[in-house]
């Protein structure tokens, strides 16, 4: 039940019948205003912007948007749930309820229970939600997992909200890097077999992780190997060192319970059963006029080493918004990451998304617009691609920067952070902060039993609301703590402000869905659940001071269950919002 979605369809409707009049244009976008709370609960429980959103199109009926606000407030006040709806300002609507309709919300909560908030699409959109996607070369770092947390907290929301989402995991296993991890395992071989290798060349990765690979190695080819052409032995070698990274890495997943359906190799794009399907995207935007052979300007400052002026093959990029056409080939014929990103991005709308999100670190940050001007051409416009950058983790312990890792050789690994302070501190605090702001992440913090440290803030209501059920099992005799029995108790007895406060915030989780979902922007739902979380605890401790507010009376069976409702609402929606970002949802916590 999304009270704020319902009074959105209210308010078109009247606008309908006031265009039904003529008195407005017949062509008006109804989907332009919004509902949404007061910025001041004092004003009233809704706000909608309609009279200004429409002022320029209702001028020649409603000189003022005063004026058209005037009329829908009127019609707002004859609809039986509204117990006043009044202009403020230049023409914005504030609606107050009547105390029904949140009383309607609750026995919604407790009859949907899990599903409450859930969005119910006729045709749900496919979307394709592309995270970590880290290079197989070395174990996952906290900087990934911020990703990775993100892309899955993101992927749930979606689909929670009603979208058909597929996560997807793309393998950067055809560049130089891969062919360095080759080499690095080669090298781990030779140990394996009993050479003294030294110290690692720079250049070659100096994990210790990469020693399993090369007993591995050693046990299947024995020192068949040694002394053979690099030619000789690379692609076996680099097969097996990927297969081997990407199991480690499937492994720091699963231990974050992130998994994703499709692992889709960049090496199938021009290795793959398909033919060149690099070339073949490169040819379908020839043949459309969008890629051409021309040379570019000289970057503006001091020349970069590798600059060439020369002709070459180029993506008429600056015709679909980005700044400058971008190069398809490099001098040797080869394709650019950029022609291999093209394709792959084609494959992702030839499998039927429209809709693309991927989720880059925010070293990437220059490569958004090509990408997104990439995608356009490719769809002619069909298609759109949203590119979430997650900002650097700084990791910390007790406000000191933490050592690097030993076994990762040059940073810390995500497995490491996971297996010290758990799943749940890690998920919820990558998710406590917008993607795109810087993170302090520490160690030492994230795991304190405070009200100072969100994830156990929030778990901790969930805990509480859990345990108000069990007292009341306890204390009142043959209550029914079932969703259907509490249901049926006498809603109109919340009156205490901070009950009141507390449905009212429970109203908004399937608001706070849609928004999120919309923006793609799985932290308000953390924020959201802190507000809750928040608002419940201090309830809970003016129950300490005042007795008459706390949930359980013994003396008021009526009021005890029309509370209870409250608390039950209110746990449920911890548990959705929590089980959404991959949080678990404690009923006890010592």
């Amino acid at each position: 039940m999304n009270i704020f979605a319902d009074f959105q369809t209210r308010v078109a409707v009247i606008l309908q019948a006031i265009m039904a009049e003529g008195r407005l244009p017949g062509d008006l976008d109804l989907a332009r205003f919004v509902v949404e709370p007061t910025r001041d609960p004092a004003h009233g429980d809704l706000a909608t912007n309609a009279a200004m959103v429409y002022a320029r199109e209702a001028k020649a009926s409603f000189p003022n948007p005063r004026q058209l606000a005037t009329e829908i407030a009127y019609a707002l006040t004859q609809d039986p749930q509204v117990d006043q709806a009044e202009v403020a300002g230049p023409g914005f609507i504030n609606i107050r309820l009547k105390p029904a309709v949140f009383a309607g919300v609750l026995r919604a909560a407790l009859a949907e229970g899990a599903d409450f908030g859930r969005g119910r699409l006729a045709a749900p959109r496919k979307i394709n939600v592309e995270y970590v996607s880290a290079n197989p070369t070395g174990p996952m770092h906290v900087g990934h997992g911020r990703g990775a947390v993100f892309g899955d907290a993101l992927s749930s929301l979606l689909d929670f909200a009603g979208f058909d989402v597929t996560r997807e995991y793309y393998i950067n296993d055809a560049g130089a890097q891969v062919d360095v991890l080759a080499r690095s395992a080669f090298l781990r071989y030779r140990e394996a077999l009993g050479d003294a290798i030294g110290e690692i060349p720079e250049g070659l990765y100096p994990g210790d992780y990469l020693k399993p690979v090369g007993a591995a190695l050693a046990a299947k080819y024995g020192a068949s190997l040694i002394g053979k052409p690099e030619g000789d032995w690379l692609e076996e070698v680099r097969a097996a060192s990927i297969d081997a990274m990407m199991d480690m890495i499937r492994a720091d997943l699963a231990a974050l319970n992130i998994s994703h359906e499709v692992f889709f190799s960049e090496r199938s794009l021009t290795r793959g059963g398909q033919g060149d399907l690099v070339g073949a995207a490169i040819d379908d935007l020839t043949g459309r006029g969008i890629v051409y052979e021309g040379r570019l300007p000289p970057p503006k400052g001091q020349l970069p080493d590798d600059w060439e002026d020369r002709e070459q093959t180029l993506f008429r990029s600056t015709d679909f918004g980005d700044d400058v056409d971008r190069p398809l080939k490099k001098s040797d014929g080869s394709y650019t990451y950029f022609a291999s990103d093209i394709a792959y991005h084609k494959s992702k709308i030839d499998r039927g998304f429209d809709t693309m999100i991927d989720v880059w670190g925010a070293d990437h940050g220059g490569y958004v617009k090509r990408m997104q001007a990439a995608v356009k051409a490719l769809s002619d416009g069909r298609a759109a691609l949203d590119v979430k950058l997650c900002q650097l983790v700084k990791l910390m312990r007790n406000g000191e920067p933490v050592k690097m890792s030993k076994r990762a050789g040059d940073f810390v690994t995500l497995r490491e952070v996971v297996d010290e302070v758990g799943v749940d501190a890690v998920r919820f605090m990558m998710i406590f902060r917008k993607n795109d702001a810087p993170l302090d992440f520490d160690l030492a913090k994230v795991i304190e039993q405070s009200k100072d440290n969100p994830v156990f803030y929030v778990q901790y209501a969930h805990a509480r609301g859990k345990s108000v059920e069990r007292q009341a099992l306890a204390a009142i005799s043959g209550i029914d703590l079932s969703p259907a029995a509490l249901a049926l108790a006498d809603l109109s007895l919340l009156e205490d402000e901070g009950e009141v406060a507390l449905v009212k915030l429970i109203a908004q989780y399937p608001r706070q869905i849609e928004a999120a979902a919309q923006a793609h922007e799985p932290h308000r739902i953390a924020f959201y659940l802190h507000d809750l979380a928040s608002a419940f605890h201090s309830h809970w401790n003016r129950g300490k001071d005042q007795p008459h507010l706390r949930f359980i009376n013994e003396e008021r069976r009526d009021l005890s269950a029309a509370r209870l409702a409250l608390v039950v609402s209110l746990t449920c929606v911890l548990a959705s919002g929590l089980r959404i970002l991959g949080v678990s949802a404690p009923e006890e916590m010592r």
